[in-house]
């Protein structure tokens, strides 16, 4: 019969020598590590610098670069304090534990840091999480809608489409200069980017109430025109022609408080009910009047077209001698 130990010494484990690894190279002798043993139950991981603390059994439970890297299948250094190196970065990392863990985690609502966390489930071969990226992305992209979509006209046809596909009122912007067969004044360049720069302007502040088109053809170089329920109610045009001594030229005009004033006023047509009288008499709208009875000239009267032209200007008459000059609105 054997005498068994007793005392503190036997209630000691054995210690385990770790092999020494074989192949290694000699800096990795130099720096103090050493390959994991797969004895190890409690793993420290050390990701470009951020530290981790977790098992053997959440590192091998899915089939990732993680269960190769600690099954035994690739060989993994630890440094003199025994901390697994992994030479990425350690941001997303705990993410990518928690998902080994649980199965799920809830996702950056950031899409920068949504791609950044795809990128590390790629590198670790986590199929379930790439693919959980890879659909909230999608999804992101599907709900991503213009703030304000400007549709640019480009035939007559077109146009008559989208205004009646519309229950919006509509403010529409003529800008053409391929026509001008006329030089353009000193002022007339900055007149039309101003008058352009208001579009975009009343195109933010108004999106989701008014449809904003952009014109690219037809006879005027700047022409605003405003439609509510399907029809032209006013039209602004910035353009007339000065008759200088030498040369015809092009005089562009930045209406500003007009054109504001129009856009308001079409603000009465954005219920399809029509318009309000009392709203129509406050703007001086196209509907407003008396308040008495609806005779034929209110009817007429509410579907004339206002149109808003700048006078020309002359500076010389280039006409015979003894013929009226004529100023034209």
């Amino acid at each position: 019969m054997s005498a068994e130990a007793s005392g503190p010494a036997a209630a000691e484990a054995p210690s385990l020598e770790v092999p020494k690894p074989s192949g290694l190279e000699p800096g990795v002798a130099a720096y103090g590590l050493k390959p994991l043993t797969p004895n190890s139950k409690y793993v420290k991981l050390n990701v470009g610098g951020s530290l981790h603390y977790t098992t053997l059994r959440t590192l091998t439970g899915q089939d990732t670069l993680l269960k190769a890297m600690f099954s035994g299948r690739a060989e993994v250094l630890t440094d003199a304090g025994g901390w697994v190196l992994i030479d990425r970065s350690g941001r997303h990392f705990g993410t990518i534990l928690n998902y080994l863990r649980d199965g799920s985690v809830p996702l950056p609502e950031s899409t920068r840091e949504l791609g950044e966390l795809l990128g590390e489930a790629r590198y670790y071969l986590v199929q379930g999480l790439i693919e959980d990226c890879q659909l909230a992305l999608q999804q992101k992209r599907q709900n991503l809608s213009p703030l304000c979509l400007i549709p640019t006209v480009t035939s007559p046809r077109e146009e008559q489409q989208l205004l009646a596909s519309t229950s919006k009122p509509v403010v529409k912007l003529l800008h053409n200069r391929s026509n001008n067969k006329y030089s353009y004044t000193s002022t007339s360049d900055d007149n039309l980017l101003k008058n352009i720069e208001l579009f975009d302007k009343l195109a933010l502040r108004f999106h989701g109430r008014l449809l904003f088109l952009k014109d690219v053809l037809g006879d005027e170089i700047c022409c605003w025109s405003f439609y509510g329920q399907g029809r032209k109610i006013a039209e602004v045009c910035c353009t007339s022609i000065v008759y200088a001594t030498e040369k015809k030229q092009t005089k562009v005009e930045f209406p500003e408080a007009r054109i504001f004033e129009e856009t308001l006023n079409i603000l009465i047509y954005e219920t399809p009910r029509g318009p309000d009288p009392a709203l129509l008499e406050a703007t001086g709208g196209a509907a407003g009047g008396g308040g008495a009875g609806r005779g034929e000239d209110e009817e007429n009267r509410e579907h004339r077209v206002r149109r808003i032209h700048v006078r020309r200007h002359i500076t010389h008459d280039e006409r015979p001698h003894g013929q009226q000059i004529v100023f034209k609105d």
